[in-house]
């Protein structure tokens, strides 16, 4: 009887959402409210909200209450790719592309055909790589701080399939992983798959606050810290020196294994040294060249201890056997003659042009990004909804990220993570001039 007063409950609001009947932005009844209308448990009334939030129809907001969602945002909007039409302006992936690149390869697929063992690119490859392919890396590695041998390298799809073999490998379904409350959707996705229980642990000023940390650790078994030190996603902090050896310190203490999300690190000009280098013995550092060379472009490295390389081998070998031999010969072409230094350093550039337009469009508001990352998180005043935002940009034809897919709670804040990389300047310039204005009306609504 419960059960089906449960149900009906359920139902009949999922189908007031999506007759209109009830608006995206309206508020519910409190839980307690709901409870007493509906002649319903306290706890029963909660999960009425647990289920219409999973079903993606409303959102707990912390101190706020329970809102409709505006349902013209598709599921997992700001997570999965999608194409995007050539008349939308894409502030929601970034794909920097510099001039010049298509060229690059044009010339190192011609080389690649006139030099070198072609035939032996239609073979089988180790599953972590080649050494000497392993040994390249590793010297791009010393180059970022990080010195580690060739047999402590393993190349990989890509940076995302470098976390997920490393989570194959390294944790089990049910492990708990501590993580910011706003990371990189990849790694939510990733956790979610392969069922791990996320837990978030809140910001301190522009770190990680490790003293909730260090309570959570004592409080529950966590089995590993997911972070990026340098150049976080999305809000592209840099954290100090004394910041990441204290992590360390609480890591040793408590067993964690760190994992190390060093895809936008190149961005940071002399950051501090990496925690893979202050803690090999349980660190865990993934990156590629996705960001720093071209998205296409799926070459990736893992730096692991010695005791998980073979089982990280095996997730790989499990996933793509081998990364594509052609991709791992034009990567590390490009890693030995300079092509991606240099590419790093023109990026950086890039960026730093992009973020100065975009600071100078939301002067005023409180945007939040590092001088040269291809980012900007940008809150959102008390009564501004960020689905309602990014609904009205999407008739501007104009795609943004809302904070749900960064967030790791089920309150997320209203914010928006504008990608810079996408388009040219004149472009972007024009499309953040639309954002603030949408963002204006909003607010003086």
């Amino acid at each position: 009887m419960v059960a089906a007063r449960y149900k009906a409950v359920v139902d009949a609001l999922a189908s007031d959402v999506r007759a209109g009947r009830l608006p995206p932005g309206a508020r519910l009844p409190t839980h307690r409210q709901l409870a007493a209308r509906e002649g319903l448990a306290l706890v029963t009334a909660s999960r009425v909200y647990a289920e219409l939030e999973a079903m993606g129809l409303v959102s707990g907001e912390r101190g706020r209450g329970t809102f409709v969602r505006d349902t013209a945002l598709p599921p997992g909007h700001g997570v999965d790719q999608r194409p995007v039409s050539t008349d939308v302006v894409d502030l929601n992936f970034n794909y920097p592309s510099l001039p010049g690149q298509a060229d690059l390869l044009r010339r190192a697929l011609r080389d690649l055909a006139s030099a070198g063992d072609v035939e032996g690119l239609l073979r089988y490859q180790p599953h972590g790589g080649r050494l000497a392919d392993r040994a390249t890396v590793a010297r791009h590695l010393a180059r970022h701080g990080v010195d580690v041998g060739a047999d402590r390298v393993l190349i990989v799809s890509g940076a995302q399939h470098g976390l997920a073999t490393t989570v194959m490998a390294t944790m089990r379904p049910g492990d708990v992983v501590a993580t910011d409350e706003l990371t990189y959707p990849g790694f939510k996705a990733l956790a979610q798959t392969l069922r791990l229980e996320l837990a978030p642990v809140p910001a301190a000023g522009a770190a990680t606050d490790l003293d909730a940390l260090e309570r959570l650790c004592t409080r529950r078994r966590v089995r590993a810290v997911y972070t990026m030190p340098t150049l976080h996603n999305p809000l592209g902090w840099v954290t100090s020196g004394e910041h990441r050896d204290r992590l360390v310190g609480i890591a040793r203490k408590h067993d964690l294994l760190i994992v190390e999300d060093a895809a936008y690190a190149f961005l940071a000009t002399a950051p501090p040294a990496p925690l893979v280098a202050r803690a090999p013995e349980r660190t865990v550092l993934v990156s590629g060249l996705s960001k720093s060379v071209a998205t296409g472009l799926r070459f990736g490295f893992v730096c692991a201890p010695t005791p998980s390389i073979p089982s990280i081998e095996r997730a790989i070998r499990t996933t793509t056997w081998n990364n594509p031999a052609v991709m791992t010969a034009i990567a590390c072409r490009w890693l030995q003659d300079g092509t991606v230094s240099r590419l790093e350093g023109e990026k950086r550039a890039d960026a730093e042009a992009r973020q100065s337009v975009a600071r100078e469009v939301m002067a005023g508001l409180p945007a939040i990004g590092h001088p040269s990352s291809y980012f900007l998180w940008l809150p959102l005043p008390e009564a501004v909804r960020a689905d309602q935002v990014a609904t009205a940009l999407a008739t501007e034809r104009i795609s943004v990220s809302t904070a749900e897919p960064f967030a790791t709670t089920g309150h997320p804040p209203h914010a928006l993570r504008l990608a810079l990389g996408s388009t040219d300047l004149v472009n972007l310039q024009t499309a953040l001039g639309t954002v603030r204005r949408v963002v204006d009306e909003h607010t003086n609504r």
